[in-house]
């Protein structure tokens, strides 16, 4: 007797699946009290080629994703947009990173991977500063410029608000590297946080007060960098400064707080305040 229930119990799922639920829907009333999940636009590197990415990117258990990855054309070529990750859903892209006090960066982001190997292996045991580093071809660039635009302006993002992956992980990443174009994306596309290069000049003209380890740290912080407020030039402080670098003056990263660096943070503070 047992065997009708079997054949029986698929068919009663099914039909159960079909009834309308035990409520009535409304949908007219919409409450005012929220916001976007998305905030910020991360651009990262992918230290491999096209490949290996996309292959990195998509395989189970590899623990890490994107919600775009942007191919590196041939000569000739147009890139590839490979959409792996949907806006609505949280991409593993970040690690362990934070912004503006607030951690957790894969939760309130949306993840853009750029195919390029950073430096060449060659060079991966120098110095930073001593490795050969990658150019970003142009069509790659203008394609990625494109996408950011629409991210932009989708999700209303800020100019402060679109950031490296060396920005929200100090020391631990150098992504997308000190040849990302990031002064050309802001003066050409409006994308992203610049200082003012006639203001930089100004207050290194003017001079600058004596260097104050506390102020500085308290002044990165300001501007969102995670850094400990100690009055040291410790290791960490140093990393930080060496990540605001490869953002903001990529012609030198030794996270040394010289002056040119200094009227860079200040004068981002002017610009940005927050």
């Amino acid at each position: 007797m047992r065997a009708p229930f079997f054949r029986l119990g698929p068919l009663l799922l099914l039909l159960s699946a079909c009834q309308s639920p035990p409520y009535h829907s409304e949908s007219r009333f919409v409450s005012p009290n929220q916001d976007n999940r998305i905030r910020y636009l991360i651009v990262h590197y992918t230290h491999g080629d096209n490949a290996d990415a996309l292959q990195v990117l998509t395989r189970p258990g590899s623990g890490v994703s994107a919600h775009y990855l942007l191919s590196r054309p041939a000569p000739g070529s147009l890139p590839i947009l490979y959409t792996l990750v949907p806006e609505s859903q949280r991409a593993w892209h970040a690690g362990r990173s934070s912004w503006q006090q607030q951690s957790a960066m894969n939760d309130r982001s949306i993840g853009i991977e750029v195919v390029n190997p950073g430096y060449l292996p060659a060079t991966s045991q120098a110095p930073l500063m001593q490795r050969h580093w990658v150019t970003y071809p142009q069509a790659q660039l203008q394609a990625l410029a494109a996408l950011l635009r629409q991210l932009s302006d989708r999700y209303q993002i800020p100019p402060e608000h679109l950031l490296g992956h060396s920005d929200i992980a100090p020391g631990r990443k150098v992504d997308p590297g000190p040849d990302f174009p990031w002064q050309w994306l802001a003066q050409h596309y409006q994308l992203g946080a610049w200082p003012d290069e006639q203001r930089v000049a100004a207050l290194l003209q003017q001079g600058l007060p004596p260097l104050d380890i506390r102020v500085l740290q308290q002044q990165l912080a300001q501007y969102g960098y995670e850094v400990p407020v100690t009055g040291e030039l410790d290791s960490a402080t140093r990393q930080v400064i060496q990540a605001f670098q490869l953002h903001f003056r990529p012609s030198r990263f030794d996270g040394e707080p010289d002056a040119d660096t200094r009227a860079r943070l200040q004068a981002l503070l002017e610009k940005y305040p927050g």
